[in-house]
Formats: C-alpha cells, sequence, structure tokens
C-alpha cells in the first residue's frame, strides 16, 4: 500500500519548524519521513534545518530533476527531493513543508494529499515576526494582510484540516498527531 503525502502549510511564524522539530520522534515512530526541503538559503540562516544552496546549484538540481516539487516564493527557491516518491511508493508516510502558493499544482501531482494548514492567532504571529527580527514592520505587515487573504480561502475547504498553534507546541503535536491518525478534528 502507498504512503500518503502529508503537506503541511501555513504562515511564516506559524510555526512549521518548531512543530515538525518536537513531532519529529513521534512521527518517526510511526513510519512517517520528514523531508528536508533544499533552499536557496544559506546554510547559517536561522529556520529550519534545510539544505541551503546557491540559486545556480538550486536550478542545476531543478533542470537534473532532483526534485518532486519545487516552486518559487519571497525572493528563494524551494525543493522538495525526488526521494519522497520512493518513501510513498514503499508504503511510508511523508511530511513536507509545503507552500499555501503551489498547493494547487501539488494536488495535480499528489491526488491523495492530506494538507495540513498550521494557522496562528494574527496578533501572536505578529509577536513570533517581530521576534524573528527578518523583517521591516512593513514587510510584517504585509504578511499578515497575505496571510490573511489565504487563510480565508482555505480554512474553509473541505479537504484542508486546520491546525491551530497559537497555544502550546505540545497541544498542537498532539492535535497533529490525532489528525494523521484519522481523526477529523484537527483543529
Amino acid at each position: 500500500m502507498a504512503g500518503r503525502l502529508i503537506y503541511l502549510i501555513g504562515p511564516s511564524g506559524s510555526g512549521k519548524d518548531s512543530l515538525l522539530d518536537a513531532a519529529r520522534p513521534r512521527l518517526a515512530e510511526r513510519g512517517c519521513r520528514i523531508v528536508r526541503r533544499v533552499i536557496t538559503r544559506s546554510a547559517e540562516a536561522v529556520g529550519e534545518a534545510a539544505q541551503g544552496v546557491s540559486p545556480a546549484q538550486f536550478a542545476a538540481l531543478e533542470a537534473e530533476g532532483a526534485f518532486a516539487l519545487s516552486w518559487h516564493a519571497n525572493g528563494l527557491s524551494y525543493g522538495i527531493p525526488r526521494e519522497i516518491d520512493e518513501w510513498l511508493a514503499a508504503g511510508h508516510d511523508v511530511l513536507v513543508n509545503g507552500s499555501r502558493g503551489h498547493l494547487a499544482q501539488t494536488r495535480l501531482l499528489y491526488p491523495n494529499l492530506l494538507v495540513v494548514l498550521l494557522t496562528v492567532d494574527q496578533a501572536v504571529l505578529r509577536q513570533r515576526l517581530l521576534a524573528r527580527g527578518r523583517e521591516s514592520l512593513a514587510d510584517i505587515d504585509q504578511r499578515l494582510a497575505r496571510n490573511a487573504r489565504f487563510a480565508e480561502g482555505l480554512s474553509t475547504a473541505p479537504d484542508v484540516f486546520l491546525l491551530d498553534n497559537s497555544g502550546q507546541l505540545e497541544h498542537t503535536v498532539e492535535r497533529l498527531l490525532r489528525c494523521l491518525d484519522g481523526q477529523s478534528a484537527c483543529a
């Protein structure tokens, strides 16, 4: 039996990386693989434990067909290694940190996709973005506005599981695991 692709999406600052780090041991116990993305951000940049490559290296990898999924957003390029297809074929569930903007294309390639939308209260999200110190206030305001537009469209989709990460991370991990176990209420 083929595994399922679990596509975690949410705004920058919603805690996707923190959730993945906290859930990693429990997901591994279930045989679920968490994918390490390839990003054109330096390896020293604060954030997820991604493989940092130069734009030229990314373009070469993309041209070679090294990615099952790839997209460009916020001045960066992101790739999901092709090996996920082997893992899925072997029956493993595979969790990727995806892109809301690339969701439609991903659904075409993986029709049995399980979409988990990590949400967070706007005030909490603003605090997290400010604390990161990566962006100007104007950039943060633009991110928050963009998030509100995305969330509005996705939160009512019947095949998208909402997972609120405004509170304790441990509670979010528990809700994620229940969601993956097939319980209908992720939020």
